[in-house]
């Protein structure tokens, strides 16, 4: 069992997930909108399952896909966090950032200013050599997320989780090094 790392943006709070966290979860889980991009909607058995694999995760390494808790309200958003992805990926082994926030908070800059945060404990205090993230070509916000944080595209790949001809098969990969990054504070 590894420290916990959680910590505060100016508008979230990025920490370890709670029992209380799965309704929220499962909605979002559940919503049309946040699943556009995705092959299927979770079911409450499967959003449970996942929040038990991210709290899983944190308590054995310190990191992970954390709860985006909004500071104001106490809400949770969604998360944001680091992940080691599925071994098959073709640019694996390697750690990912992603972010899942339910309708109610997009447009409001949340996922850029978690998944910044979340670049800083990365790069910083896990030494990570590079960050990647990825997702399917007609994602457009999430890939302007990607653009905003600095990221360089690193060209499409066919998702080894979907079948050959699925819609949502390609992905766009995205690549950030901890060297760019630090040129990118001081620039």
């Amino acid at each position: 069992m590894a420290e916990c790392i959680e910590f505060d943006t100016e508008r979230l709070r990025l920490r370890q997930w709670r029992a209380a966290d799965r309704e929220a979860f499962a909605a979002l889980n559940a919503d049309p909108r946040v699943m556009r991009y995705f092959p299927a909607r979770l079911s409450r058995e499967e959003s449970d399952a996942m929040a038990e694999r991210c709290a899983e995760g944190i308590a054995q390494w310190g990191w992970g896909f954390w709860a985006a808790e909004e500071r104001a309200s106490g809400a949770l958003a969604g998360f944001v966090g680091l992940n080691v992805p599925r071994p098959d990926l073709p640019f694996s082994p390697c750690v990912e950032i992603g972010w899942r926030l339910a309708h109610a908070f997009w447009g409001r800059g949340y996922a850029s200013e978690a998944a910044r945060a979340a670049l800083r404990v990365g790069f910083e205090r896990l030494d990570l050599p590079e960050i990647v993230a990825f997702t399917a070509v007609p994602n457009l916000p999430s890939e302007a997320v990607m653009q905003r944080l600095g990221m360089r595209a690193d060209g499409v790949f066919e998702h080894p989780a979907l079948p050959v001809g699925h819609a949502l098969r390609p992905h766009k990969l995205y690549r950030l090094q901890r060297a760019a990054w630090l040129q990118d504070l001081v620039a």
